[in-house]
């Protein structure tokens, strides 16, 4: 119970976390993302909680998105696409679901193979149905920082990468 779902859960702790996150846009540009959406209606549900949150301070609307990190949010990405002003793949979390395997657990975790053709397939699916909504696609995990991760994803369109700062400078020298 995680993300989104923990959001719907327990929407108080969501909408404490929804006024914080609207306050501090007054003080600089930001987006929101949320994470664990599977399907259309738990991005309507969250929008809508953002919204009524946003309309209860003032704020001005600010970007929203979704991780991308369960298949159902791949197979649903074309819908989403036209709901979302962005996408955020999780890799990490996209491949073990994906390839049906726990990156903790101790007889699972080499298993776990993000450049696995089923996870680069959906990464795809994904950054082709955002683009053909005029949205943007980034990448966050593991992926995202390894070198060749990082060209794979360029190579597939992803239009930003996350990884850890002193990462940084190896995968632009080879991304160059």
């Amino acid at each position: 119970l995680r993300g989104f779902r923990l959001s719907a859960a327990r929407p108080e702790l969501a909408r404490t976390q929804l006024r914080a996150i609207f306050r501090a846009s007054r003080h600089g540009p930001l987006k929101l993302m949320f994470p664990m959406i599977s399907t259309p209606d738990d991005f309507l549900q969250a929008r809508d909680m953002a919204e009524s949150v946003r309309a209860e301070l003032g704020a001005d609307p600010i970007e929203t998105g979704i991780m991308v990190e369960v298949p159902s949010a791949v197979a649903m990405a074309a819908e989403l696409a036209e709901m979302v002003d962005f996408f955020s793949i999780g890799t990490n979390d996209l491949t073990q679901y994906m390839l049906a395997v726990d990156r903790t657990h101790p007889l699972l975790a080499d298993r776990v193979d993000s450049l696995h053709p089923a996870v680069l397939r959906m990464i795809d699916q994904t950054v082709r149905a955002a683009h053909d909504a005029g949205k943007w696609v980034g990448v966050c995990g593991g992926l995202a920082g390894d070198v060749r991760g990082a060209l794979i994803l360029v190579g597939l369109g992803v239009d930003e990468l996350s990884m850890p700062a002193a990462l940084v400078p190896q995968v632009n020298a080879a991304l160059r």
